[in-house]
């Protein structure tokens, strides 16, 4: 059996970038010489299998034919017979089109090693543009090496645009578009992949909602960047300075998609955009199946994240009941993960990344006072039902007002 190691644990193995999973390429073998070898199948398109001790993925060598539209219209062939290179040459990227020998040997057929050392995003062959899930692919690359100086290669970038023009994008299906997404959300730098995605085209396909808050203006006093679009995008990178969690990013990257459906005879000012998203992005969670976990947090964020900048002028009633809404009385809240969204808002703007957001830890101490009242008093007693949750609650309210009273007022 001649094994190679190939894709992402090669590319990054030599850009002394850390990696997890390893992906095996096999030749000369046949379904029925793997599993006789206790290799476990797993491939449902194409053979697949999972080494009986490592669980690694060792995939025979195949080539592939486009017969219909979209990812999935693809005829595949394996066989003993099928080469190395020609396994390669089916591959997205010259990056993604280098194998490891057992013995140390790198073959390169395709100039993936030059690539790297020139920072070059490039497709292997004009089979590229058969399959649509690339184009989000290395937009997520561009993503992940942003910080690393790597540029679409020009080519590659004309041929993305041809995709857009000819359709192919519009066969995407949603599952592989949101997991293309939550993974270019874990980056360090998901600007990246929204950009790519908008200089060939496709974000107004795959993305319609983002795309058109670019254009939309802002008021220059509180947004110098102006643009909401581009407002968006620095969110998104500020929160991924913030927090690893992608939900976060996700309800800081679509916080004021409400913006986009502003008259333009209201414009830069945009009352009322709070609410106004709600629907777009049920529109959004709904067309790319988005988890539900996702959803409520941009809702939350979307909705109250005005509310949150100037919590210091808000009544102690009033942060109750935002608190209440988002759930933040509950012991499984997600308030933290909602500041964090705010503040990346906050900072999202061109000259304000560093300015500091106190409103954050107001709120978390005036959640803390409101959950400090001893519940038991009321639970105990002759109230009964919705009785004991109203004074509860009133109670809450008053403990915020005795912390409002006490909390160093911020202008």
């Amino acid at each position: 059996m001649e094994t190679y190691l190939v894709g992402g644990a090669v590319r990054d193995k030599l850009l002394n970038y850390p990696f997890t999973e390893k992906d095996w390429v096999v030749i000369g073998e046949s379904p029925e010489s793997m599993i006789a070898q206790k290799f476990i199948p797993v491939g449902k398109d194409f053979p697949v299998f999972l080494h009986p001790k490592t669980r690694e993925e060792y995939a025979l060598a195949r080539t592939e034919r486009k017969i219909a539209p979209g990812y999935t219209g693809f005829n595949f062939h394996t066989a003993p017979e099928v080469t190395l290179e020609q396994d390669l040459i089916r591959r997205d990227l010259t990056i993604n089109a280098i194998a490891l020998s057992p013995s140390g040997q790198l073959i390169d057929p395709y100039g993936g090693q030059r690539d790297l050392q020139r920072r070059i995003l490039r497709h292997v062959s004009p089979a590229f543009n058969e399959d649509p899930v690339r184009v989000l692919r290395i937009a997520r690359f561009a993503a992940r090496y942003a910080h690393l100086g790597f540029q679409i290669a020009d080519e590659t970038r004309l041929l993305m645009q041809q995709m857009v023009k000819q359709g192919e994008i519009s066969h995407l299906v949603p599952e592989r578009v949101w997991t293309e997404t939550h993974k270019a959300l874990t980056e360090d730098q998901p600007s990246c992949f929204f950009k790519t995605l908008k200089n060939c085209g496709a974000l107004a396909i795959i993305f319609p909602e983002i795309n058109e808050l670019f254009g939309v203006p802002q008021p220059k006093k509180y947004h110098p960047e102006i643009d909401t679009g581009i407002h968006a995008l620095l969110t998104v990178d500020q929160a991924a300075q913030l927090t690893k969690d992608p939900a976060t990013r996700f309800a800081a990257l679509v916080h004021d998609l409400g913006k986009a459906k502003t008259s333009p005879n209201n414009w830069p000012s945009h009352r009322g955009h709070e609410s106004g998203g709600l629907p777009i992005l049920k529109q959004l969670c709904q067309r790319l199946r988005i988890p539900k976990s996702y959803k409520a947090l941009a809702q939350h964020v979307m909705l109250h994240h005005t509310s949150a900048h100037k919590v210091m002028h808000l009544k102690p009633e009033t942060l109750a009941e935002m608190l209440l809404n988002i759930g933040a009385f509950k012991k499984d809240n997600t308030l933290k993960k909602f500041l964090l969204a705010c503040e990346a808002d906050a900072k999202g703007r061109t000259g304000l990344e560093n300015k500091p957001y106190p409103q954050a830890s107001f709120i978390q101490s005036a959640q803390q006072a409101a959950l400090a009242i001893n519940t038991d008093l009321f639970t105990s007693g002759s109230l009964k039902g919705p009785q004991v949750g109203e004074a509860i609650y009133q109670s809450r309210i008053q403990a915020m007002t005795n912390f409002y009273k006490t909390f160093p007022r911020l202008e």
